[in-house]
């Protein structure tokens, strides 16, 4: 559909499209909420967000098609990187998000939700939560100033996966697209092996880098230096601020939708790297990090959805680049889709493998003893 619109007037469209895309997506909690009530259908309707989200948007995907825009590294880039409004839009979508997440504590306790109504509140909510909190929360806290990198804290701890702003910057970024990386799958490494394995290893793996960061600067690890206590605690003070306002039912409800919001991070996680590995050199270390080493995505309406995440070889290669100035690589591995129907196709470990498997090998032809390699390795490590 956009295709063939001006790659420079397709920047100015995608400016404002951020804005307008969560304008329309916002509203949609509150009517998610009430629009089955008099119908006494609320039950069902609980599970719109997330029918929205891994339903039609994947639909719509394919329909828009993919984004023509790819700014100019010399001219666009620097000029774009300096718009203030991009940085302000963040910042208040983390605001917004806060305000979402106490509203929808609100109706779950006061929806008459059965069982049904309340899990399907909870996951909805939760993948919105990852959309935003964790989304906007990795965009933040790769920034170096103050006030956006703390923003992307509080995200994360809105979500009680504050671990994420340590690992993701001090071990993801060095270790990614290696068998040191929990959050880099292996060729073949279905959804469900790789899951537990991501999350029990990413928090640890937080702890430790934030004590050998401790370590290196003199200062004791159970102190008020080791920032994840502090973001953790905040995370702890969402519990009791929700328990206090609803009881235990609260905290179930902060607690379940900071589950649902983490399990987004890490499927996603999970498509970013699948399969994809850095060589080893004749020194014995791994190559560096290039466009190579993540899929890439280039469906327009998703990329918006997501702040140009999909565009994850370009992060890799420059981290602290802002999302609007994101490039694609079409040498990058390409994945089929956008994330949203990545993210189904995944949940299905053989129908993911059917699709995947020979685009890895295609693109490692030749390689395969080592994809196998690295597999054997992770299965040792966990």
């Amino acid at each position: 559909m956009f295709e063939n619109v001006n790659p420079d007037r397709m920047l100015t469209i995608k400016k404002w499209s951020y804005v307008v895309f969560w304008a329309t997506m916002v509203p949609l909690v509150p009517f998610s909420a009430y629009v089955g009530l008099e119908s006494g259908t609320q039950d069902y309707w609980s599970w719109f967000l997330y029918f929205v989200i891994f339903g039609i948007i994947p639909v719509l995907d394919y329909i828009i098609g993919k984004d023509p825009s790819n700014p100019d590294e010399e001219q666009q880039v620097p000029t774009l990187t300096e718009e203030v409004i991009y940085r302000v839009f963040t910042i208040l979508m983390g605001f917004v998000w806060i305000a979402v997440l106490f509203y929808a504590g609100h109706i779950f306790m006061t929806n008459d939700y059965g069982l049904l109504g309340k899990i399907g509140w909870i996951v909805s909510i939760g993948t919105v939560g990852g959309i935003i909190a964790i989304n906007l929360g990795h965009e933040l806290i790769h920034k170096d100033p103050k006030i956006e990198n703390w923003m992307g804290g509080l995200l994360l701890s809105s979500v009680t996966y504050a671990g994420f702003k340590v690992e993701h910057v001090r071990g993801h970024h060095v270790h990614v697209s290696t068998p040191d990386d929990a959050s880099s799958s292996r060729y073949n490494q279905g959804l469900y092996d790789f899951l537990p394995k991501a999350f029990v290893r990413n928090f640890k793996n937080a702890w430790a880098l934030e004590k050998q960061y401790l370590e290196r600067k003199g200062k004791k690890n159970i102190s008020i230096y080791n920032e994840l206590i502090w973001w953790y605690s905040i995370s702890a003070l969402f519990a009791v601020a929700f328990g206090v306002i609803w009881g235990w039912q609260g905290v179930v409800f902060f607690l379940g939708q900071s589950f649902f919001a983490a399990l987004a991070l890490e499927i996603i996680n999970y498509i970013e790297h699948y399969g994809l590995h850095r060589r080893v050199n004749e020194k014995g270390r791994f190559e560096r990090v290039t466009p190579a080493h993540s899929w890439n995505s280039n469906y327009l309406l998703t990329n918006i959805a997501l702040f140009q995440l999909q565009r994850h070889s370009d992060h890799h290669a420059y981290a602290k680049r802002r999302y609007q100035v994101l490039r694609h690589y079409e040498e990058s591995p390409q994945l089929p889709g956008g994330y949203a129907s990545m993210y189904v196709l995944a949940l299905f470990p053989p129908l993911w493998k059917k699709v995947m498997n020979p685009r890895v090998e295609a693109y490692y032809e030749g390689e395969m003893d080592q994809l196998f390699r690295d597999a054997k390795r992770v299965n040792n490590i966990a």
